[in-house]
């Protein structure tokens, strides 16, 4: 192994063992919410994921999770919510980041991810050469794109 992927693999053990962002969303006042349920039964991963959304910026306010599985999909979905957290994403910023993080789990380890856009996500490029692990990687993903999708049937409503 080398160091690169001795530093990945220790991004993973650190979200897995510190999730950030896992606990129940407190509600914002004046903000668009949705929650997700999100399951892998191939494995039993599952997890609820919630946001809020300022209505006039689109900026993703909060996210917060609750959930089970293994340290891939544990640790996938708090780098997810640090990502949201530290970079501020608005709701098409958040699904720029979605399309390129599944472009990478996708590669089969091909290709260059873009830490700009990914940052600890490209942590999890290894798992891409793992099939049956692809899905436990893009579970809290799924889920804040399905979020994105009731916030936005919210907002032309």
């Amino acid at each position: 192994m080398n160091s690169l992927d001795g530093l990945y693999q220790e991004v993973i053990l650190d979200h897995s063992k510190r999730p950030i962002g896992k606990g129940e969303l407190t509600p914002v006042a004046g903000a668009l919410t949705a929650s997700h349920h999100e399951f892998n039964p191939s494995c039993g991963d599952e997890l609820d994921l919630a946001i809020s959304v300022d209505p006039e910026t689109g900026q993703i306010s909060q996210l917060s999770w609750e959930g089970q599985g293994c340290s891939i999909s544990m640790a996938s979905v708090s780098i997810l919510a640090q990502l949201v957290r530290d970079e501020k994403l608005t709701m098409d910023e958040a699904r720029t980041r979605i399309a390129a993080f599944r472009e990478m789990i996708q590669a089969r380890g091909e290709g260059e991810p873009d830490e700009d856009l990914l940052g600890d996500a490209v942590a999890l490029q290894g798992v891409s050469k793992f099939v049956m692990r692809v899905k436990c990687a893009m579970l809290g993903w799924v889920a804040l794109e399905a979020d994105l999708t009731k916030v936005e049937a919210q907002q032309a409503a």
